[in-house]
């Protein structure tokens, strides 16, 4: 019982440090993840993943914490091509998702998620939607060169990976739900949008996203074939 309450004691302090930074800060954090993952060639996201993808989800730091019952939350950003003119303004998110077993240990998780089709980059409009039930998902393949045709792969709507502990890997998960986060959105753009009023519009991309739309460009092609990885 101790170590439980110990356990949930040190969620919420976790919790509650998310909810603490600021959204422009929560920006930095997603930049500074895609540069380590994709600075690494032989551990990153395979290339030619990242220049089919419609959309990048980044949520770093995730805190996760489980005794008997496991819980994870965590607070990024979903950003979306706008057809062949880049990539547009980011829309703040929030993932939270449960898992059962006995557990005990907590930790804080990078994820990493690609949208990999149309009828995924739509699903990212609702207010909210669960992983593998609205939109399939999969563990991601690792290494910016790794074969990624795999039926697998191809099928999936939504390709995950997860980094914990300096350990990179892909991740299926399901069950998890992503939400609009109406405050962080209020923070950078002055209003409590939903995802739905920024990704695909022409909603001016603010100062703070320019590091993470910086990262994208430096290790993606645009969608209509001029590389940026250079």
């Amino acid at each position: 019982m101790r170590k439980f309450l110990v356990l949930t004691v040190t969620l919420c302090s976790s919790t509650f440090g998310l909810f603490a930074q600021k959204a422009d800060e929560r920006l930095q954090d997603a930049a500074r993840v895609v540069h380590e993952i994709m600075d690494t060639p032989d551990k990153g996201i395979p290339q030619d993943l990242l220049n089919k993808a419609y959309c990048v989800a980044v949520v770093p730091g995730v805190k996760k914490a489980a005794f008997i019952v496991g819980a994870s939350y965590g607070k990024g950003f979903v950003i979306c091509r706008r057809h062949h003119a880049g990539w547009g303004a980011p829309a703040a998110i929030r993932m939270e998702g449960g898992s059962f077993g006995f557990q005990i240990g907590g930790s804080d998780t990078d994820v990493v998620m690609l949208i990999m089709n149309e009828h995924g980059m739509k699903e990212l409009d609702k207010s909210k939607f669960t992983l593998g039930g609205d939109a399939s998902v999969a563990a991601g393949p690792v290494g910016r060169t790794a074969a990624a045709d795999t039926d697998a792969y191809m099928s999936a709507e939504i390709l995950s990976w997860s980094r914990t502990k300096g350990v990179f890997a892909g991740i299926a998960l399901k069950g998890a739900t992503l939400r609009s986060d109406k405050d962080d959105n209020n923070e950078l753009y002055g209003q409590p949008l939903v995802s739905h009023d920024i990704l695909m519009t022409t909603l001016a991309v603010p100062a703070a996203a320019r590091p993470l739309i910086t990262e994208l460009d430096r290790y993606s092609m645009h969608k209509n074939g001029a590389d940026r990885s250079q």
